[in-house]
């Protein structure tokens, strides 16, 4: 069993609880179709949920141009649309309202916060090395 085995594993059971910021998204893969469940942390944004990622997983390619997708979210299963952002400006951006919304973020991304503004150069760095995946649920 590794990690993610394992978190899928407490993500279903009733220790969900728990996990906090975290859940199971079941994606479809284009080429195979098989499914693909991978525990991911998230953020809301009204009723948006987001996926920060880095460009190197491959779960989110299934979405790029938008896909429907399962949740696990709170130990519940939840349908949703899934659509990957690429665009590095866009991603620049979400990355500087992400740390704004998680302070905790900023120093393991590298990103310095001043005067409350997250770091222009360093979003910019960031941001061609991340995306973030936009969930609307159904």
């Amino acid at each position: 069993m590794n990690s993610n085995d394992f978190v899928k594993f407490t993500l279903r059971s009733p220790l969900h609880v728990f996990m906090g910021d975290t859940m199971l998204i079941t994606i479809t893969g284009r080429k195979t179709g098989r499914e693909i469940s991978v525990p991911v942390n998230y953020y809301t944004e009204g009723d948006t949920l987001w996926i920060i990622s880095t460009r190197t997983r491959t779960w989110w390619r299934n979405v790029r141009t938008g896909a429907e997708v399962s949740l696990y979210l709170h130990g519940k299963n939840v349908k949703g649309f899934a659509e990957a952002i690429l665009d590095e400006k866009a991603v620049a951006a979400r990355i500087g309202e992400y740390v704004l919304r998680l302070p905790v973020s900023a120093k393991p991304l590298g990103v310095r916060v001043e005067n409350g503004v997250a770091n222009c150069e360093d979003t910019a760095r960031l941001a061609k090395e991340r995306l973030f995946v936009k969930i609307c649920p159904a």
